[in-house]
């Protein structure tokens, strides 16, 4: 039995290196943002209201429901903290078992007659 062991939880659980890109950057910002409400002590109301969102907004944010967010979402409701979120770069490290691109389906298109 081979053991395939992954740098991080979002390596493990995304089909490519990229959505496990974009789930680490999400999950970044979604917890900054959780630390800020509890920090402040906002109630969810307030933190939608400055944020400019739903109520049932933020309590998805406070879940952790990273799949119902995206980037730009999050980093709006950052900015609208008062939140300066910065990216940093880095060289990946080569894996040991690179995985296959994600195959795209290609949707054929009728053509108008």
């Amino acid at each position: 039995m081979t053991v395939e062991r992954f740098a991080s939880v979002w390596d493990a659980i995304a089909d490519t290196p990229q959505e496990a890109a974009s789930m680490r950057i999400r999950a970044d910002l979604m917890t900054a943002l959780q630390g800020w409400i509890e920090a402040k002590g906002c109630t969810q109301s307030e933190a939608a209201n400055l944020f400019g969102v739903t109520q049932p907004r933020v309590s998805d944010l406070t879940r952790g429901r990273i799949s119902l967010f995206s980037t730009d979402a999050l980093l709006d409701m950052a900015t609208a903290a008062g939140l300066r979120p910065k990216l940093t770069i880095h060289l990946a490290a080569k894996r040991a078992t690179p995985r296959a691109p994600a195959k795209r389906e290609r949707k054929d298109v009728a053509k108008a007659a």
